[in-house]
């Protein structure tokens, strides 16, 4: 036996019927209203046929219309403008059809006012009644959030604070109770967005939260920089309440709904970078259907790159990692993320030339995006041979495949730290770019100009051609590759240079999270140290964008936009975490490390960019970098590494690279006589 209905049960399953009853009445009560109207409650009785006949016709002219026009479904509590509008006319053609079938069919000498005063009576009732149970359920739902969790301020009083409090007011389910605005703009003070005031500004925040109960804030300001994100998070902090926010630009138009993605404030909010915008088309006709091989495909940027290609549908992806647990991690995402993308994972080191020439060979991909490498500077001052075994010869090995298996497009992932480099990582990422523009310029004619960028660069002294690596084959042509051959298909090499990304592996975000977890104190190397900073996507969408615009042997710079003080960064992320700086959480200066600098570069100051066509991607003008004897540099790290000579691997790099300044910790291991040659 099943259940008895409840109430509301019962509701819904007449909901239909008793809309159709309502509007029957009401058109009954309106050709009522109007006889009694027109005559002063006293129908004279040779005006009874004519109210018989408008009794029996009207309220069935006037529900066919209805139904007709769908004004019969729907929940009134929903009821809106565009909703009432529809309402108006929907009265306007039932009046005019019952007046013309009595007009035609009726009793004749109607009084003309009854048409109108009817149909006054049936449009003000049937709106009315819609509108009362609108407020019904406003007030019902109202109590029942100021009696449960939250009552809340929306700072931001434009287009996105109007979303956000309509969706609010129509999802009961949602746990605020919206009791004021708040805008920085002096002309929205005390002005009304549905029925809710502007009551002040961020300055007034703390009163305002004070005096109204508050208890969340929900930032509605997708186009805040992050100076103003900063400013507000911290207006939260002085009133004591707690913060949400609402995405950027490009989630809001990716998705209607804006409460279904209120968030907690993130660190990439106060950084304000605005929403790249990407030539999807172009990227999609270079990728889609295509075999492409991700170096570092666990990594931070490899792992984030292998998501957004497979939104291009590529034939298939080729994760290539030397990490068995990430690489598992990535092949589990990709394939439940994607499954119709086919993702290929390939155990190996860069390092080992024929494991990369295996990997090629087997799936003969279109486009390589080389992103393995070490990153972490400190510690490639303490492992300089390491770090030239792995970030050069290791981009020779996947470069000098590329060439021979006919890859057609090849981007190598750089830093800004290769700009005057003063640490191991920083060099060896600059001798990677001019190991890539060799190979680029051995493929070119000299004589071809390229227009595009800026003037023509020769092949220099620091092209790698057959006959160079010829020449050089003692000691380094059987020790890092067999000379190169090139076949039909000629690479495209190209370079994306870029600076710090927010979260990634050994970056300074999730160490100050962790620090912060465990009561603190947060470290930070020094109180002026800066750095450039962007997202992990928006790095990895910025690099498919330069993968696709150049011709081959340039390096691309992606806008970092403004640095950002580590210090600054340590505050902000303390504050997230619901805590104070420097009150519940210390934070302390422990000095700069091996290799860093206080501040760094994403351009050489001889080293011109010219613009592209997309805003946030520059290029180094064609003869603005100044390469060096390649094949000869490569020797003699060569030689350096087998003898584990740091004073030779040092000249070595010092010899390819007039700028670079090497570390008091590398200075000290070479000795102090070579130290002073340097």
């Amino acid at each position: 036996m099943s259940p008895p209905m409840s109430t509301q049960e019962r509701v819904l399953r007449f909901h239909r019927p008793l809309l159709l009853l309502t509007q029957a009445t009401i058109c009954v009560f309106s050709v009522l209203s109007a006889f009694v109207l027109r005559f002063d409650a006293n129908v004279p009785w040779y005006f009874r046929p004519h109210l018989q006949f408008a009794l029996l016709v009207w309220p069935v002219g006037k529900l066919i219309v209805f139904w007709i026009g769908g004004l019969g479904r729907g929940w009134w509590r929903y009821v809106s403008l565009p909703d009432l509008i529809r309402l108006t006319i929907g009265n306007f053609v039932a009046s005019t059809l019952v007046t013309a079938i009595t007009l035609g069919f009726g009793p004749p000498g109607f009084p003309r006012s009854i048409y109108i005063i009817d149909l006054l009576v049936c449009l003000i009732v049937t709106s009315a009644t819609r509108i009362s149970r609108r407020i019904h359920w406003e007030f019902s739902r109202a109590r029942l959030r100021e009696a449960g969790e939250g009552r809340t301020l929306i700072y931001g009083a434009g287009d996105a604070g109007a979303s956000v409090l309509r969706e609010i007011r129509q999802n009961s389910s949602l746990p605020y109770h919206v009791v004021g605005l708040i805008d920085d703009d002096p002309t929205k003070l005390a002005a009304s967005i549905h029925g809710i005031k502007v009551l002040g500004n961020g300055a007034a925040l703390a009163s305002i939260a004070r005096n109204y109960g508050v208890r969340t804030v929900l930032i509605a300001m997708p186009s805040a920089t992050g100076q103003q994100m900063t400013a507000i998070l911290q207006q939260c902090h002085g009133a004591g309440v707690a913060f949400k926010t609402v995405p950027g630009l490009s989630k809001i138009l990716a998705n209607v709904s804006l409460t279904a993605q209120i968030r907690d404030v993130a660190v990439e909010d106060l950084l304000g970078r605005s929403p790249v915008v990407l030539e999807h088309q172009r990227i999609r006709d270079r990728i889609g259907g295509r075999v492409v091989l991700v170096t570092g495909a666990a990594g931070s940027i490899g792992s984030e790159l292998c998501r957004q290609i497979a939104r291009y549908s590529p034939a298939a992806i080729v994760g290539f990692e030397n990490s068995e647990t990430g690489l598992f991690h990535i092949e589990h995402e990709m394939r439940k993320s994607f499954p119709d993308i086919p993702f290929r994972p390939e155990i190996g080191s860069i390092q080992n030339e024929r494991r990369v020439g295996e990997v090629i060979g087997a799936h003969k991909p279109a486009m390589i995006f080389h992103t393995a490498a070490y990153k972490h500077v400190p510690m490639m001052e303490a492992h300089l041979f390491e770090a030239v075994e792995n970030n050069v010869f290791g981009s020779w090995n996947v470069a000098n495949a590329a060439v021979r298996f006919g890859v057609e497009d090849f981007v190598l992932i750089s830093s800004d730290k290769a700009v005057r480099p003063t640490n191991i990582m920083g060099a060896t990422k600059r001798i990677s770019e001019f190991i890539i523009l060799s190979f680029s310029e051995a493929q070119e004619p000299s004589d071809k100009a390229r227009d595009t960028w800026g003037p023509t660069r020769s092949a220099g002294s620091g092209s790698v051609t057959c006959a160079s690596l010829e020449a050089a084959q003692e000691p380094v042509a059987r020790a890092v590759s067999p000379a190169v051959s090139f076949p039909g298909t000629k690479t495209k090499f190209v370079a994306v240079r870029f600076g710090n990304v927010l979260g990634s592996n050994g970056s300074v975000v999730p160490m100050f999270k962790q620090q912060i977890l465990n009561g603190g104190p947060v470290t930070v190397t020094h109180p002026e140290m800066q750095r450039f900073f962007m997202t992990i996507p928006e790095a990895s969408q910025l690099v498919l964008q330069a993968s696709v615009m150049g011709r081959g042997g340039e390096v691309f710079v992606l806008d970092m936009g403004s640095p950002v003080k580590i210090v600054d960064l340590a505050r902000n992320l303390i504050l997230l975490s619901g805590l104070r700086p420097d009150e519940d959480i210390r934070i302390e200066f422990t000095g700069t490390r091996p290799g860093e600098k206080l501040y760094e570069e994403l351009s050489h100051l001889e080293e011109g960019t010219v613009a592209t066509q997309h805003e946030k991607v520059r290029v180094f003008a064609a003869n603005a970098i100044r390469q060096p004897d390649i094949t000869a540099c490569l020797a003699a790290l060569h030689e350096a590494c087998a003898s584990r000579n740091t004073g030779m691997a040092v000249d070595a790099l010092r010899s390819a690279i007039p700028d670079y300044s090497p570390s008091e910790h590398i200075l000290a291991r070479v000795g102090y006589a070579h130290r002073a040659a340097l």
